[in-house]
């Protein structure tokens, strides 16, 4: 059957909730190292221990927890207990073993999208981790294909795009920097799906542009999609 649109979905923050779980294992991190660094001071190390290790380690939650245990040994000055090295490895853990929990509307809307539309999840992120979770959320047999990659770009769009047949095309995830505006960039559209929060890194101001478009949430999208024709 013709597919009228193919449709990238970013996956954590977008499908998923991902973020909070950084959010509240940094804090932990802030509480066991409050005897030896201001929680903001930490908090601005940690960022740039994860800005180096990016090109070592990708994205994720295993250089999220490499990073913080650089980040422990730097404040403390190698002096760092054992014990809190072996709390944060757990902690990591954690966070990978973590459940699914799927946004609102996604699981509605998704088989809905699926009947007219090309769907592939595009997602940064460990390939291990990233495979676990679609695994997980269910939504695998939905998709036409899942595409873990190292960076989104303008060509890592125009080169998934283009393996389908179809006259239009567009990204919908919840950063403006990785999401909208390389795909925009690409010449498709780029729909942004604000989650609660978002990591410092994936902030960036929303394009002028008349292929940019914002919703609330995955619920919206359909209507959007007729509207746009």
């Amino acid at each position: 059957m013709s597919r009228k649109w193919t449709l990238g979905l970013d996956a954590d923050d977008t499908l998923w909730h991902n973020e909070r779980y950084f959010i509240s294992t940094q804090s932990n991190f802030r509480d066991m190292l409050i005897d030896h660094c201001d929680p903001d001071h930490l908090n601005e190390r940690l960022l740039a221990a994860e800005i180096r290790n990016i090109q070592f380690y990708g994205y994720g939650i295993k250089g999220f927890t490499l990073s913080m245990i650089e980040t422990a040994l730097e404040v403390t000055n190698n002096t760092v207990p054992g014990e809190v090295i072996d709390r944060i490895v757990t902690m990591g853990r954690e966070m990978l073993a973590h459940p699914i929990d799927l946004l609102p509307d996604v699981a509605e809307v998704l088989p809905e999208l699926a009947r007219d539309h090309h769907l592939v999840i595009i997602t940064k992120g460990d390939l291990l981790d990233q495979e676990r979770k679609v695994a997980q959320s269910g939504l695998g047999d939905l998709v036409d294909a899942v595409e873990i990659v190292s960076e989104k770009t303008a060509q890592t769009y125009q080169h998934i795009f283009a393996r389908y047949d179809t006259s239009r095309d567009m990204m919908v995830g919840n950063s403006l920097k990785s999401d909208v505006i390389p795909a925009i960039e690409a010449g498709a559209w780029g729909t942004y799906a604000p989650y609660e929060t978002t990591w410092e890194l994936e902030q960036a101001k929303a394009p002028d542009h008349h292929r940019f478009h914002q919703i609330t949430t995955l619920g919206d999208l359909p209507e959007l999609i007729r509207q746009i024709g």
